[in-house]
């Protein structure tokens, strides 16, 4: 009995082991035959096809194809989408300064950037590219829509745009030019300092931290600054180093986001620093459905720490990490390798940053408010205006100043809120912010 249960036990173990060991025996077995599989497609492709073929461009269609079956950011990069690659990253690059990617078939626009013949063109965040040049994109390969998009510089092209709430499509002609990003831009309004920044590449954080700098001391110090606007709509996203400096330069401590991968031991956590750029001065964040990747980064961790507002309509949700792998041929391949976590532990992938305050951009239809007759363009009249009017002999010359100046602040404010309500209504929040503390 207990050499048989002996016998019966051994029996158990070797089923045991050798059962995985088979199966990755038949996974292997079965890889291979595939590989066979596609070898013998290749060479009866290059043998009987109807024309003669360019084998390396079916061999890199095949390798691009078997990325982008992945997710919409993983691709093959031939050398030369390559070298534009590292272009853009740079700073400057030819094209229409759109960022695009793909979805159902067609390319979908993430951001135009600001500056740009496509900005200037008016095109929008989430417009749908179906044509160009007349010629369909369905069917076609992001990288590939792409390059029908570029061209020489000062050449025309046509593209034909679905955009939601707009019943047929239509045609929108732009003139390709090189694209040359200032990736920061600061200015002041009123006793706001407004960092609007557009992409992160190499140059973001060293002008934005430039331009604040100068803002602030333009204004007359710190203390005459009542809060700062960080301007990320319609950002696209770009180096995940840039997105983490920007959020440290706002943060003195704590996580900035976390990358986790297929392994554990892949993971990463970046930190802050001590040092804050705005001295603790509040912040308010403004994002849109053009926000996207490393803007999403920044917003997140602005958030979680209660280091801004943020205000606007809900971000893209592209929450996920690219790495970009050099391959022999001077290629690359561009592979999804993580997600990407706030501080608090979220990921936005395809859910986006909902903001705190949600706040729409009002689309102004062509030609409102611009009829003279329209009660609203009529300019008031006041007691000031009516002949005879007797004048206020109570006020000092010193104080008839400062009152000319508040009016002044308040016309230019009342402007920048036809002109651009949700940054107006960002100025407002700060404002608000600093009276309260001013009282306290």
């Amino acid at each position: 009995m207990a050499a048989l249960g002996g016998t019966l036990a051994g029996i158990v173990l070797t089923t045991q082991v050798a059962g995985p060991l088979v199966a990755q025996e038949t996974d292997k077995a079965t890889v291979y035959e595939q590989l066979d599989l596609f070898g013998d497609i290749f060479e009866r492709i290059r043998g009987q096809y109807v024309e003669e073929v360019d084998e390396g461009k079916l061999i890199e269609a095949a390798i691009n194809g078997m990325l982008t079956s992945l997710d919409p950011h993983s691709s093959y990069l031939a050398p030369d989408a390559f070298d534009d690659m590292r272009v853009q990253t740079r700073g400057e690059f030819g094209g229409l300064g759109i960022e695009v990617t793909q979805e159902e078939g067609f390319i979908k626009v993430v951001s135009p950037i600001d500056g740009t013949p496509a900005f200037d063109a008016g095109v929008h965040a989430g417009d749908f590219i179906t044509h160009v040049d007349g010629e369909s994109v369905l069917g076609l390969t992001l990288d590939d829509a792409v390059d029908r998009m570029r061209g020489p510089v000062g050449s025309e092209i046509v593209i034909t745009i679905v955009r939601e709430g707009t019943e047929e499509p239509f045609d929108l002609s732009i003139i390709r030019d090189t694209i040359k990003l200032t990736a920061a831009r600061v200015r002041t309004e009123g006793d706001t300092v407004v960092l609007r920044v557009t992409t992160f590449n190499d140059q973001t954080y060293d002008n934005m931290a430039e331009g604040l700098k100068k803002a602030v001391e333009e204004a007359g110090g710190i203390d005459k600054i009542n809060g700062f606007v960080l301007d990320l709509r319609n950002n696209p996203g770009g180096l995940l180093t840039q997105a983490i400096k920007v959020s440290d330069a706002f943060l003195d401590k704590g996580e900035i986001v976390s990358t986790r991968g297929r392994n554990p031991q892949d993971s990463e956590r970046f930190n802050a620093e001590p040092g804050d750029l705005a001295e603790g001065k509040p912040m308010v964040v403004l994002i849109n459905g053009g926000s996207a990747s490393a803007s999403e980064i920044v917003t997140g961790a602005l958030q979680d720490h209660r280091r801004a507002i943020v205000v606007g309509t809900k971000s893209f949700g592209k929450g996920s990490v690219q790495t970009v792998i050099p391959l022999r041929g001077e290629g690359a391949m561009r592979l999804t390798t993580a997600r990407y976590y706030t501080p608090s532990g979220r990921s936005i992938q395809a859910l986006g940053i909902s903001p705190d305050i949600v706040v729409a951009q009002p689309q102004r239809q062509p030609g409102e408010n611009e009829d003279e007759d329209e009660p609203s363009a009529r300019p008031g009249r006041s007691e000031a205006d009516l002949r005879g009017a007797i004048s206020n002999d109570t006020m000092t010359e010193d104080e008839k100043r400062v009152l000319e100046e508040e009016r002044a602040k308040a016309e230019a404010a009342a402007k920048l809120r036809e002109d651009d309500y949700q940054l107006a209504y960002a100025i407002d929040i700060l404002k608000g912010l600093s009276a309260i503390a001013a009282a306290e």
